[in-house]
């Protein structure tokens, strides 16, 4: 934990959260499938570090933030955590449609003092609205997380979008569809894994 600590200059209420939201993983994960049982069982790499990696991406002027299908709370739970150190300004939304996995999000935020707001919708029927972030991590495609992201995006939105070994596949495939910058880090906890930074999401067909 020290060196977490140090790697991520975070303080020992930040981890003690992060610790907390993982023991509740495991007590929810025998109720429910949150994550995958093999992932459960390296639980703090393959999900807590994996999001907390994410944060440094995350621009300090940020005032908004959108987690599409955010699952059991990776990435934007685990950013949000981190936001109330570093940003505490960075309002954060988390957007899931499994309503068992938003009480489990809601349990989470309720338990750590966390504020995020919880939307169990469809991303397709969230309101009008623009975020300065957009993450998304084991949702689906690139090309359709595109079509998920770009109505909520303004001109300077940056979408950190975390991706595996087929990574190239995906962005070839987005890049008939749609116009976008993309610059690729790699994953810090996954030697496979990298980290698409995106902007500029323009659909190609539009006129």
């Amino acid at each position: 934990m020290k060196n977490f600590a140090e790697k991520y200059n975070v303080s020992h209420e930040t981890i003690t959260k992060l610790k907390d939201y993982q023991a509740l993983l495991t007590e929810w994960q025998s109720k429910f499938n949150l994550v995958s049982k093999s992932s459960l069982e390296d639980a703090w790499n393959r999900h807590f570090l994996d999001s907390v990696q994410l944060f440094k991406y995350v621009p300090n002027t940020a005032k908004t933030m959108a987690d599409f299908g955010s699952g059991a709370g990776f990435p934007g739970l685990v950013l949000a955590i981190m936001a109330q150190e570093k940003t505490p300004y960075l309002k954060v939304t988390l957007v899931e449609s499994i309503r068992k996995k938003t009480l489990f999000l809601k349990e989470v935020s309720d338990r750590l003092n966390a504020p995020v707001v919880i939307v169990n919708d469809r991303i397709e029927n969230l309101p009008p609205q623009k975020f300065d972030v957009i993450t998304s991590r084991a949702l689906t495609k690139l090309k359709d997380l595109l079509k998920y992201a770009a109505p909520f995006c303004h001109k300077e939105t940056i979408c950190i979008f975390p991706k595996g070994q087929n990574y190239a596949a995906e962005l070839a495939e987005a890049h008939k569809e749609w116009h976008f910058k993309c610059r690729i880090e790699a994953s810090e906890e996954s030697p496979d894994g990298k980290v698409l930074i995106i902007t500029d999401i323009a659909n190609k067909r539009r006129k």
